[in-house]
């Protein structure tokens, strides 16, 4: 049984008024969005068919104030059911934004409305989570994603310029790797959904500190970043401030990774911010950055490592969580993926069982849990946990979703704080789709 399969068996697919919030015309919401089929302009000659909210990509910013209630009505105007995941937030299950937590969809021609208090401060996006299968007009690979940038209730402001940027991959097409099982390849990729050198530049001043905040919105790609001529100081990962800023000369974000990271404008020039490994940034990726007063052929300086570690924004010491327990409760994950034969996509588990019919854990409220990712498999998977943050080993970072690499194994620490049906799962979406997932329950 398929992610599809389980959600029309189940009746969330179908069962359209229960717990549905149908918006209501006398009251106005704080934001509308409308998802519905848009032609969207990669390049003067490069123009795609595909599903964004309010017709453009990435989707409109939407700029929350921390601990202040918001209600956005999202009207769906394709022929399909939708739902919209607040990715990053600690939300109710049912307005999440997941159908296996209980969100209800939004049928064809409807209007729901959204209405939450948002928490925490930070980076966070917003997009659809319906499965997409092998059918790339669906799901993630369309342009269904959108910033949300939910503002502190104190802000320091120590920048003078604040950018967002949206990593994407366009026109997926299903290729065989060596082993025969079957992978998406694309022929496009954007920053902003524009191919470098259309568009406009990022127009910079001299002396300048530009707070760059960097989403990962692939459905399935990872992507390195370098700004030739700088470097990037980080402060903070998906969303979250780090213990230990850094600077580092390029950036990996696996799919659904943010990362924010202050450049300080101190080498005149035009320059390109994109993708490091050629072939990428050939296909599109990238963008060009102009100082004011400066114009010509943009630069670009390709660096010759791939390197990052996220412990490398780690803290010295770390202490357990005062209100927590000194001892975490095991849970090991292992992923696995199952050979399904040539041309089709593998299947893949956890402790052996694909969704849905892999085990449910029961968290207890309080407790601390220690989720042991083991990758047995030969691919990377960015994995995340709804509704709750976790920490890398110890380490003082706190992350919604983490690249375990292939043949690897990563503990991460979590508080039981927010109850309700949680669902974890690979962010790659044709893993999700076969079957990468499972769901947390309270007890």
């Amino acid at each position: 049984m398929t992610r599809r399969d389980w959600l029309k068996a189940s009746g969330l697919a179908t069962h359209l008024l229960a717990g549905q919030r149908l918006a209501h015309p006398q009251t106005r919401p704080d934001y509308a969005l409308t998802i519905g089929p848009c032609s969207w302009e990669l390049s003067p000659r490069r123009t795609i068919k595909t599903t964004a909210y309010n017709g453009q990509v990435p989707g409109p910013l939407l700029g929350l104030r921390e601990g202040q209630p918001v209600t956005i009505d999202v009207t769906n105007q394709t022929q399909d059911h939708e739902v919209v995941h607040w990715h990053g937030l600690f939300l109710p299950s049912q307005v999440d934004g997941a159908m296996e937590e209980g969100t209800p969809p939004i049928p064809p021609g409807r209007t729901a409305r959204y209405t939450f208090t948002p928490r925490p401060a930070g980076f966070r996006w917003y997009h659809t989570h319906v499965s997409a299968g092998t059918n790339f007009s669906k799901g993630q690979y369309t342009g269904q994603h959108g910033f949300l940038w939910v503002e502190p209730r104190e802000n320091p402001g120590r920048y003078d310029q604040e950018i967002f940027l949206t990593l994407h991959d366009w026109r997926g097409q299903m290729l065989a790797s060596d082993d025969g099982s079957m992978n998406p390849s694309y022929d496009l990729s954007t920053v902003n959904g524009r191919v470098l050198g259309f568009g406009d530049p990022l127009r910079v001043r001299a002396g300048r500190r530009v707070l760059l905040h960097l989403l990962n919105s692939s459905a399935t790609e990872v992507h390195w970043i370098s700004l030739s001529g700088h470097s990037f100081y980080v402060v903070a990962l998906d969303g979250n401030a780090i213990p230990q800023p850094a600077s580092v000369s390029m950036l990996r974000l696996a799919p659904a990774e943010r990362i924010s990271a202050i450049v300080v404008m101190n080498n005149p020039g035009v320059w390109v911010l994109g993708e490091v490994r050629k072939h990428i940034q050939a296909a599109g990726m990238g963008v060009v950055v102009e100082y004011a007063g400066q114009s010509g052929k943009p630069s670009w300086e390709q660096p010759d490592r791939l390197i990052w570690d996220y412990l490398r924004f780690a803290a010295a010491s770390i202490e357990a969580p005062a209100s927590a327990p000194e001892s975490a409760i095991d849970i090991p994950l292992v992923f696995e993926s199952k050979f399904a034969g040539h041309g089709a996509m593998d299947h893949w588990t956890i402790n052996g069982r694909s969704f849905p019919n892999t085990e449910t854990v029961a968290l207890k409220p309080g407790n601390r849990y220690r989720l042991i990712f083991k990758n047995r498999s030969k691919e990377d998977h960015p994995v995340h946990l709804h509704r709750h943050l976790f920490e890398l080993m110890r380490s003082g970072i706190r992350k919604d979703t983490v690249l375990v690499e292939a043949g690897t194994e990563l503990p991460v620490e979590f508080t039981a704080d927010n109850p309700g049906a949680t669902l974890f799962h690979c962010h790659q979406q044709n893993h999700m789709d076969a079957g990468f997932m499972m769901l947390f329950r309270y007890a």
